[in-house]
């Protein structure tokens, strides 16, 4: 039976559009419940200016406290907007080598653009040529620590900003984010707006930019969809996306979060897809992941009540 792969970003994407910030030690706790129900990969968190997301202005000092108990085979990622947040992901790496002899505490970054001018502007303050243009020494110095990365696109149906957007806008930042190196494309519809067949028709455009390369050096998928359950069809979209061959998905437990930058001044931005949710879908469909159902039924409840 095919596996199917799963990060659940709740840490990270699910925490920063809270309106408080939540303890570190109760981040460190979701953490541990989180990869105790068997995900392959958890974002922990993001090295962002605190200025900005103060939900996420405790990134080192959270990974210092899961640095001791990593499981074997567990993949941390974490979010650098920049190479000043580039800058902050190895040096804690270079403290969990120096303390707890890992060789690797963070395995993965990501960097983010988005397929609209309006939303990138919003999120990054640049347009996405200068997005990709940061990334471009970036991602060849993560390269040489060994480290995966993971580019992702947002607003691949819709943009809060600017409306519409196209399949082949889409296509065009990911061939700019494959020119760069990234090992893993991640699909984010940020605000919820798609149903299954415009999101089979952005998977079909960047399966075609990805030119067969389903696996990449890592042995992982290459492809990653992200989604928010604004309108219920999340389940519907995991579904139609699993029978076009998409094979590694985004969560969060609890369903938590979704990017501050999508909400409005009359509803806050919507939620990320269940990674309960995102189970039954692979169940439907006759795949299998490797999460244990209770366990992440458990971290769950947990996640949700960090929130108040």
């Amino acid at each position: 039976m095919e596996t199917v792969r799963i990060t659940d970003v709740a840490p990270r994407d699910g925490l920063q559009a809270e309106g408080g910030v939540v303890e570190t030690g109760d981040k460190a706790a979701l953490v541990r419940a989180i990869e105790g129900a068997g995900v392959d990969e958890v974002e922990v968190s993001s090295f962002v200016s605190p200025k900005w997301v103060p939900q996420l202005g405790d990134a080192a000092e959270l990974f210092g406290l899961i640095a001791g108990g990593k499981p074997e085979g567990m993949i941390y990622s974490a979010l650098v907007p920049n190479e000043r947040g580039f800058e902050g992901a190895l040096a804690v790496n270079a403290d969990a080598r120096q303390v707890h002899g890992v060789e690797r505490l963070i395995d993965k970054v990501a960097v983010f653009t988005a397929a609209s001018e309006g939303f990138s502007q919003k999120n990054t303050n640049a347009s996405i040529e200068e997005t990709l243009e940061r990334f471009g020494a970036l991602i060849p110095r993560a390269k040489e620590q060994g480290l995966m990365v993971r580019g992702y696109v947002s607003c691949i149906v819709r943009c809060p900003v600017d409306g519409d957007v196209s399949a082949e806008q889409v296509g065009d930042v990911v061939s700019g984010l494959l020119e760069l190196g990234v090992d893993e494309i991640d699909l984010g519809d940020t605000i919820g707006a798609g149903d299954p067949d415009s999101i089979e028709q952005v998977l079909l455009e960047v399966m075609e930019r990805l030119d067969g390369r389903a696996v990449n050096d890592f042995g992982d998928p290459t492809l990653t969809l992200h989604l928010h359950d604004t309108f219920g069809n999340a389940g519907a979209c995991i579904e139609r996306a699993l029978e076009v061959g998409v094979r590694s998905f985004d969560s969060s437990a609890g369903g938590l979060g979704g990017c501050p930058y999508a909400s409005t001044e009359t509803s806050r931005a919507p939620g990320n897809v269940s990674t309960l949710a995102v189970l039954d879908a692979v169940e439907a469909a006759g795949l299998t992941t490797n999460v244990d159902r209770e366990a992440m039924m458990r971290a769950s409840l947990f996640a949700g009540g960090l929130i108040k």
